[in-house]
C-alpha cells in the first residue's frame, strides 16, 4: 500500500508540475502573439493615416459643380411674369420691364 501512495503521490506532483509549466508557456505566448498584433495595428493605422492625409488635399481640390439653381430660379420667374400678362394683371410694358431686369 506505501508502494501505491507513493506512485499518486508522484504522479499528482509530475502532472501539476506539468500544468504549470504549460500555464506559464501559453501565457508567454499569448503576451507575444499580443505585443506582435499591437504592432501591426499601430503600423497599419500609421499608414492608413499617411494615406487619408494625402489624399486629403485632392478632395478639397476639386471644382465646385456649377450652380444651375438661378437659371432656373430666373425661368420660374418668367414663367410668372407670363401667366401675369396673360392674366391681365401686367400690361406689355410692365412684364418686358421685368424681364429685362431679370435678364440683366
Amino acid at each position: 500500500m506505501p508502494g501505491l501512495l507513493r506512485g499518486i503521490a508522484r504522479t499528482a506532483v509530475v502532472a501539476g508540475t506539468a500544468s504549470a509549466v504549460a500555464g506559464r508557456v501559453q501565457r508567454h505566448q499569448a503576451e507575444k502573439f499580443a505585443e506582435r498584433d499591437a504592432g501591426i495595428y499601430a503600423d497599419r493605422t500609421a499608414a492608413y493615416q499617411q494615406q487619408m492625409a494625402a489624399q486629403q488635399p485632392y478632395q478639397q481640390a476639386a471644382p465646385p459643380p456649377p450652380a444651375a439653381s438661378p437659371q432656373v430660379n430666373v425661368i420660374e420667374q418668367l414663367k410668372q411674369l407670363g401667366q401675369l400678362r396673360d392674366q391681365g394683371v401686367l400690361t406689355d410694358d410692365e412684364f418686358n420691364a421685368q424681364k429685362a431686369k431679370l435678364l440683366g
